[in-house]
């Protein structure tokens, strides 16, 4: 298993958690939780290979599938959504910067293999990585973290312009991977802890045109 195959299990597994955990939070029943959780998991790539015109590879696939169940099994087997409210929070917070971070290097890495330019790879990272939460949080009927949350989209185009300039350059590597996943994470985690976001245009509160 490459560097690549290993890092997008570790983002399946960790949106699938995410995806348990906020439906859990929202008192959804079995199957509910269950749509949320493979949403959140496979809804980025389905909308990344859609963009590229190929078949997801989820519906030719079955390791991800495989992941999401074990992973749901496993979060059911040891009660991970019966855990106190500060456990859980931050459950959810390292289970989601876990999967921004390790979909945003597939997406770019899928855009290097199409050999795309600079705005392809990038744009690739970002849906790849966006794609399955923005769904997660459409369907329990919240405004996602892609528009409240400066840094987490960020952390996608970072993400994806390094591996770019990396890949121009001839450097990158298994390790290189490993190194961006680690500064990605360190830095989505940060933007958390610190609650530091973009600023923000105009007015602060909602109002009607």
């Amino acid at each position: 298993m490459n560097a690549t195959d290993l890092i997008g299990l570790t983002g399946t597994a960790a949106f699938t958690i995410s995806g348990y955990l906020v439906g859990y939070r929202k008192g959804l029943d079995l199957l509910g939780v269950i749509i949320v959780s493979l949403l959140t998991a496979i809804g980025g790539g389905i909308i990344r290979d859609t963009v590229i015109g190929r078949l997801p590879v989820v519906f030719v696939d079955n390791t991800s599938l495989i992941m999401i169940a074990v992973t749901l099994m496993l979060a059911w087997v040891f009660n991970l959504a019966k855990r106190e409210r500060r456990i859980l929070t931050w459950s959810f917070f390292l289970a989601d910067a876990i999967g921004l971070v390790a979909f945003s290097i597939t997406g770019a890495q899928i855009g290097l293999l199409y050999e795309l330019n600079l705005f392809g790879v990038v744009c690739l990272a970002f849906v790849t990585a966006v794609g399955g939460g923005m769904v997660r949080d459409m369907l329990v009927n919240e405004v996602t973290q892609i528009l409240t949350e400066g840094i987490y989209g960020t952390v996608a185009v970072l993400i994806g312009l390094a591996m770019y300039i990396l890949d121009s350059h001839g450097y990158l590597n298994a390790w290189a991977l490993y190194t961006i996943a680690a500064a990605g994470l360190a830095l989505r985690l940060w933007a958390i802890m610190a609650k530091k976001n973009l600023p923000k245009l105009g007015r602060h509160q909602p109002y009607k045109y």
